[in-house]
């Protein structure tokens, strides 16, 4: 499996597995997911040099291969669309009352902790194509659950 480095609490340099890809399934990004990645590429090219290891190599190559596959998605299009659409950051009311906001990102750019959900997950699948104001249904774990769109909201294009 391929791997890629987070830091842990000590600073050191782990491997943590990376996102598959479902077959059949676009690879969509957005613009500042495909720039971190990009960066990420250089950033491992330029250390690669001075240590090859075969996990630095794996992790430069499963790059170069999304890389080639993406499908950048300028999210900023919809902006001042109410529907829900990939790149949109949906501030949703849980069945619990609670507010959860989160981006629809490609897989490769996921972090939950960060509020940036793959538009494949459970939640982004339950948003997508739906507008603010709606009432959306989440089969998850423990039953079906409502969520209450509350905003909806995309970047600003760039002039």
């Amino acid at each position: 499996m391929n791997k890629a480095f987070v830091k842990e609490d000590s600073g050191e340099q782990v491997l943590a597995p990376l996102p598959e890809m479902p077959a059949g399934v676009r690879n969509y990004v957005t613009p500042t997911g495909r720039q971190r990645m990009q960066r990420c590429l250089q950033e491992l090219e330029q250390g690669a040099q001075a240590a090859h290891t075969r996990d630095i190599e794996q992790r430069i190559q499963y790059l170069r291969s999304r890389l080639e596959t993406m499908e950048v998605v300028d999210a900023s299009v919809h902006a001042g669309s109410e529907r829900i659409y990939f790149g949109a950051t949906v501030t949703y009311q849980d069945g619990a009352g609670e507010e959860h906001t989160v981006t629809l990102v490609g897989i490769d750019e996921a972090d939950a902790a960060q509020g940036r959900i793959s538009w494949l997950s459970p939640v982004a699948q339950a948003l997508l194509g739906a507008f603010e104001g709606d009432t959306v249904e989440l089969d998850g774990v423990h039953g079906a659950e409502e969520l209450a769109i509350l905003d909806v909201r995309y970047p600003q294009p760039d002039n």
